[in-house]
Parts: structure tokens; sequence; C-alpha cells
């Protein structure tokens, strides 16, 4: 162990007996430098213990995405890699971008087929639920030369379409070329020539400009004030007004001198009705509903002689009292 390069070598010695070890020393390495403990990491030198160092870094570009399902590999308070430790028979440990494993071969086959597919969005429950089905179908003798396929669990695929945006914006051809700049405002000045020109000539040319718009504002807007004062068309007033008679015709309102008759027609019949219960009354009934809208079409109803002269000695006896009051 050198920790001033940081680096780590295997040396073999005349001892040795076991040509293998140094591929195992090789492996103890790899597994120390994964952080897995070093208690943990020597019994790699067992011959019937294995190591496989799973790279998941690279199955997804998307970070987020990545993060996510590791953490759901390694499960809350890291319970599914308890799980599949335990029916692997393998010690596993995530860190970073690898997976580092421990143990039989058959079991690091188990576990690199599980870790795949959970970065590649397939939850590792479905692969431990087969594996605690097989584990107890082993147990059965009657079944070992038989075949398990009807016995494991058949998940099926969904697949959830994603969501189309609503606005598909088309590509532009590609150009080598950029856009061109868009002009700034000095650009814009010399283009027009009034950079050229001294403070005073600004500053006139600012004022021709603002009384140009408030002309222009003040015009606007006395035109939309005598709009109002228009008058309409003979055209327009005579269509308007067969309008709303065709109206008042189909609703049933009354208009004109017609409706006016007819109106007093039905008070005189429902006067009749509620003075006689129901029976026709008298024709002098009659004449006064009659007399009461004439009166009201040509204006007020005339007061007789006797009320006016009743009215004015009514006023003189109040003015006589008051003068004896005072």
């Amino acid at each position: 162990l050198n920790l001033v390069e940081g680096s780590m070598s295997v040396f073999t010695t005349r001892k040795t007996y076991d040509p293998y070890i140094i591929i195992k020393a090789r492996d103890l390495i790899k597994l120390l430098s994964r952080s897995v403990p070093a208690p943990q990491a020597l019994k790699v030198l067992q011959d019937d213990t294995n190591c496989d160092i799973i790279k998941i870094g690279g199955l997804i570009r998307n970070t987020d995405k990545f993060v996510k399902r590791r953490q759901r590999l390694i499960g809350p308070n890291g319970s599914t890699l308890k799980a599949l430790e335990l029916l692997t028979n393998c010690y596993v440990l995530v860190q970073g971008n690898t997976v580092s494993a421990m143990g039989n071969y058959k079991g690091l086959k188990i576990v690199r087929r599980i870790v795949e597919d959970c970065i590649k969005n397939i939850h590792p429950i479905f692969h431990i639920k087969e594996l605690m089905i097989k584990r107890e179908l082993a147990k059965d003798e009657t079944l070992k030369n038989e075949s398990w396929d009807r016995f494991l669990p058949k998940f099926k695929k969904k697949n959830v379409q994603r969501k189309k945006p609503k606005v598909i914006r088309q590509k532009k051809e590609y150009t080598p070329f950029p856009p061109a700049q868009t002009p700034s405002k000095v650009d814009l000045q010399i283009e027009s020539g009034e950079y050229f020109l001294n403070k005073r000539q600004q500053q006139a040319k600012q004022f021709e400009d603002k009384m140009e718009r408030q002309a222009r504002k003040t015009e606007e807007n006395k035109r939309r004030r005598e709009e109002a004062f228009v008058a309409p068309r003979e055209d327009d007033i005579s269509r308007r007004g067969k309008d709303i008679s065709g109206g008042q015709g189909q609703a049933g309102t009354p208009s004109g001198a017609d409706s006016v008759a007819s109106l007093v027609q039905s008070l005189k019949k429902k006067a009749r009705t509620q003075h006689h219960g129901g029976k026709q009354g008298s024709p002098a009934d009659d004449d006064d509903v009659g007399k009461y809208f004439a009166d009201g079409a040509s204006g007020k109803t005339k007061k007789s002689k006797k009320e006016k002269k009743s009215k004015k000695e009514k006023k003189d006896k109040k003015d006589k009292k008051d003068k004896k009051k005072s």
C-alpha cells in the first residue's frame, strides 16, 4: 500500500503454492477500493467465494432517474437489499456507480440480473417473489425434475404512453451560419442620421415627435366623440322600428292606437266581472271607463266649477285664521 502515490500492489513470495491466489488478490484490491469492509473483502480469498463488480453508471443517462432506481434497489432501510442477500446467499454493497457482490457463482449471476433489471426500470420485488417461490419448490422432492413455469408468477408489461405535447415545434433547417445580429440603439440612430445631430437638434426632434403623437391622439379622440352625434340613416331607423313593433306583437304587449283600444275593452270586461260577481256590468260603467281612458289619452281630467269654488273658500278661511293668530 503506497499512500504517497495512492496505489496498492500485490507480489508473490517463495512461500506461494497456489498460482491462482494472485487473481484473488486482484479481486481483493478491487473490493477494498469500492469501500467493502476489510474483514468482508478478505473472504474473497476463499476457494468457494467469488466477487463481481457490476457497473450501473452507464445504463441510464438521466441522473435523477438513476438515483431513484438505485435507491429502489436498496429499499426502505435497506430491506430490499437484505432480502436479496438472504435469497442469493451473497454479500451486496451499493456504492456510487457500482454494485459489489460476493458469493457463489450461481448467486452472483442472479444478483447481476436483478441489479441490471432494476436500473432498466423493473422493480426488484418481482424477482424476489420469484426467488421465494423457487426456494419453496426446491424443498419438494417430487418437483425436482419437473418444470416450475406453471408455479412462477407472470407479470404483464404495461406500456404507459407518454403525454404528447400540445404544441409540436417543427425543427428548423440546420445552417452553419449564426443568425444576423439585431441592430443596437446606436446602429438605428446612425441609420436615421440622429446620431450625428447635436444636443439641441436632438431635443428639437424629440419635441416634434412628441407633438406629432399628441396631434394624432387628439384627432383620434375627437373622431370618437363625434361618432356619438352622427345621425343614423332613415333606413336603419325604419328597420329598427319594424323589429321593435314585430317583437311587441309577438310578446303580446300593446303598441299604437289599436293596442290602447284593445286594452280598454279588456279592462271593461274585468270591471264588469269584478263589480257584479261574474255578471256583466251596466253600460254606464263602460262609459265611465271609456271616459277615464279618453281623458288619460287627452291629458289631465277637468275639475268642475263647484270643486274649484269650495277649494277657494277653504283657502280664504285658512288665511283669515292665520291673520287672527298673528
